[in-house]
């Protein structure tokens, strides 16, 4: 049995300014690296030693990585980084903010183009698109460690794990569009041999 974390960044610049992120190069804000930090600091509870960590290549989520690591005291584990794991791209809406482009486009064009399955906004992708090149890396790098009983740690972004969720939970093309996946809140699932899901649990931050 191996364990699987996947963690979506912290809060970036542009979440907090409601802006379309995509591939753009976002730092983190203060919220979001205490958002990472709390993150690691759930994980450490679990005592669970991670045998390598992948994320994309956009700097917020490398650093989400890292102070979860700092955090475990897991600095020293192999990271991969790559592509695939990239939030989607969100091509023409890069970097406007959601309400100016909703005035701009309408609310139903707006909706579309974020919350359906296929269709892509003008120059990017839609989430089809991004399980296409997110998935093939799953398949074929993470989850041969999974099935070797390695403890595996991901880093990645909203849509980027969308598509591995739907994968793991085996979601419809309906279902996966109606899941939410917050920032910095660790999601667990326990791995078997055979690359199949035996559970699943979100560390949510206890609300007071």
């Amino acid at each position: 049995m191996s364990t699987l974390v996947l963690i979506r960044h912290g809060q970036s610049q542009w979440n907090l300014e409601n802006r379309f992120t995509g591939w753009v190069d976002v730092p983190l804000t203060e919220n979001g690296r205490a958002e990472a930090r709390w993150a690691g600091k759930s994980l450490k509870g679990l005592t669970v030693r991670f045998d390598v960590a992948y994320t994309s290549v956009l700097s917020r989520a490398i650093e989400t990585l890292s102070i979860v690591q700092s955090e475990l005291g897991q600095q020293k584990i192999p990271v991969f980084q790559n592509q695939a794991l990239n939030e989607r791209h969100y091509g023409d809406l890069q970097g406007l903010n959601k309400d100016e482009t909703r005035k701009k486009f309408g609310d139903e064009q707006v909706k579309l183009w974020r919350r359906s399955y296929d269709t892509a906004p003008p120059g990017g992708e839609s989430l089809k698109d991004t399980a296409a090149r997110t998935l093939p890396y799953f398949e074929s790098r993470i989850l041969p460690d999974l099935k070797a009983g390695k403890n595996v740690l991901v880093a990645a972004h909203g849509n980027s794990l969308r598509s591995i969720v739907m994968f793991l939970d085996k979601l419809t093309q309906e279902q996966v569009l109606a899941l939410e996946i917050a920032t910095g809140v660790p999601i667990l699932y326990e791995i078997a041999g055979d690359g199949s899901v035996q559970s699943k649990k979100i560390l949510e931050p206890v609300k007071t």
